[in-house]
């Protein structure tokens, strides 16, 4: 019984440490640990073909949309702009991305014009239909096409979530459509910072 009582004070120090950690307080949503979303094999708009290894180091900031959206991606991306802006010095330390669900428009010389006139280092990417579809399908993104007035001018419904790997390559942050770029500016920084 008295080496239990020797212990004792080690055991409520280790349990006082441990109480004494609060997880970092992001603004966005916490998917910390999701068993979705943890790689891509696609093609910049430059041709070069990306994973999410070739960003080790940096924030990634990813959004699925398409160029012929007429409200939410570029509603999106501009605020990715701001946020780019806001960071200052730091906005070294993120990439965004734009991953197109509609790659029988969307062509590599279409997204190198759309992405970057957004801000200079946005990355468009891209992949064929059966791509396409699977990374959708990896990062829980629902879309679907909508007949316009001839085959060429359709539009796709599509989800509009915004997705956060850390520095280290895990997806750990979820932002919806019109979050602001407050709430991601301040929680970028966390990541940064090691949270």
């Amino acid at each position: 019984m008295s080496g239990l009582f020797r212990f004792l004070p080690l055991l409520l120090a280790f349990l006082l440490v441990g109480c004494g950690q609060q997880p970092p307080a992001f603004q966005g949503t916490d998917i910390t640990g999701a068993d979705w979303g943890r790689d891509f094999r696609l093609t910049d708009h430059t041709g070069k073909v990306r994973t999410l290894a070739d960003f080790r180091g940096k924030v990634v900031v990813m959004f699925f949309g398409y160029t012929h959206c007429p409200d939410v991606c570029p509603t999106t991306l501009g605020e990715m702009a701001q946020v780019m802006k806001r960071l200052g010095p730091d906005a070294q330390r993120v990439q965004v991305l734009f991953v197109t669900l509609d790659p029988a428009r969307d062509t590599p010389t279409l997204l190198a014009q759309y992405v970057p006139a957004f801000y200079p280092t946005f990355l468009g990417l891209y992949g064929d239909e059966a791509t396409t579809r699977k990374i959708a399908a990896d990062f829980k993104v629902f879309y679907q096409k909508q007949a316009g007035s001839d085959p060429d001018q359709y539009t796709l419904d599509h989800g509009a979530n915004t997705y956060v790997f850390d520095p280290q390559g895990r997806l750990r942050l979820l932002f919806g459509f019109g979050a602001g770029a407050e709430p991601m500016v301040h929680d970028i920084k966390l990541l940064l910072a090691g949270a």
